[in-house]
């Protein structure tokens, strides 16, 4: 009985080994399999970063410019994304939300790297990529989000870890290449084409519904009010507008985009676009109705931002519905595809 219990047992350790040794083998398939478009579940990303890859990323840090400070700080890659989507994002926002401004978030200085494109920062802040600012991507330190937070620091920067860790290394590309990630608080139910806003076709960042904002999002719609010679100050025009200029007030819309908002139209005979009148008047959206009473005109704007992009109300009324972050990047970034960052990182040395 005991040799025979013997032989039995060496039987069994022969077969483990040989499949052991089978997984050995299929190992280098699978990681050159996930240097391509990930078609790794969304929920375990994170889980499928290579080893060489988390290397890469681990020593790659983004010279970050604090501009309250006056200082150039060298922050870890997936710090400074921890850091951006705290910035950026509600920390009440669905789970699969904040994945997918994470996923944002990265692309964005992936592509500044790739391109070594480092534009904008200021020329005291000589070394910095970036800045802490909307100029780039808003960012916050771990030590301020201690202060900010208090006694939810500890639930809120797990819900943050979590995030950032279950995305890591993942990145939104086009045809092979980072995207220009652009995202924007409030839609007014639609973003926009991204040549109604910055003159320039980019075929990813499509005008799409976006109803969610509608009900959710606290900037929807606002008024603000100003005085006939505000607006023309503003404006640069030559003249104020008259009281009697008519039902429209000298002011006529000439054409709208597919995102539903203003893209020209006339104030005292002068043609502005869209963008122009929303940047010079401070306004919150490129969609707006106004109306006059005596020499004051009212404004009321719908949606905020930019409208080019990932709506972040949006997103999260999505991820509410129960949709991954997979589906809502793709769905307000039209034909990309997920994949792992390593390729346009510097390598490690």
């Amino acid at each position: 009985m005991i040799r025979t219990h013997r032989r039995q047992w060496i039987r069994w350790v022969a077969v483990c080994l040989s499949s052991f040794a089978a997984v050995i083998l299929l190992v280098p398939a699978i990681l050159v399999k996930s240097h391509g478009p990930s078609a790794v579940p969304i929920e375990r990303m994170g889980q499928e970063t290579i080893a060489s890859d988390r290397a890469t990323e681990e020593q790659v840090v983004v010279p970050v410019y604090l501009t309250q400070q006056r200082k150039v700080e060298r922050i870890p890659l997936e710090s400074y994304v921890r850091g951006v989507l705290a910035a950026e994002m509600p920390i009440e926002f669905e789970l699969e939300a904040m994945k997918a401004q994470a996923m944002a978030a990265r692309t964005y200085i992936v592509r500044r790297i790739a391109e070594q494109d480092f534009t904008g920062v200021p020329a005291e802040a000589a070394g910095a990529w970036v800045t802490d600012t909307v100029a780039h991507q808003a960012y916050v330190s771990d030590e301020e989000l201690k202060e900010r937070w208090g006694k939810a620091y500890a639930d809120n920067a797990d819900k943050l870890n979590r995030a950032v860790n279950e995305t890591k290394g993942f990145i939104l590309t086009y045809e092979g290449k980072p995207i220009e990630a652009t995202f924007f608080s409030t839609s007014n139910g639609y973003t926009e084409n991204s040549e109604d806003y910055w003159n320039e076709y980019i075929p990813y960042l499509r005008s799409v519904p976006s109803p969610w904002d509608v009900s959710l999002s606290p900037r929807y719609k606002e008024t603000v009010t100003l005085t006939a010679k505000e607006l023309q100050t503003k404006l640069g025009l030559r003249s104020s507008i008259p009281a009697s200029a008519g039902a429209g007030g000298g002011m006529k819309v000439l054409e709208t985009t597919q995102g539903h908002r203003i893209k020209r139209m006339t104030v005292g005979g002068t043609t502005f676009t869209g963008r122009e009148l929303r940047e010079k008047l401070g306004l919150a959206s490129s969609q707006f109705q106004w109306s006059w009473k005596g020499q004051s005109l009212s404004i009321t704007t719908f949606g905020y931002g930019h409208g080019v992009g990932m709506s972040q109300w949006g997103a999260n009324g999505m991820a509410m519905e129960g949709r991954k972050a997979e589906e809502i990047v793709k769905y307000y970034y039209k034909g990309i595809a997920l994949q792992q960052d390593a390729s346009f990182l510097p390598k490690p040395s």
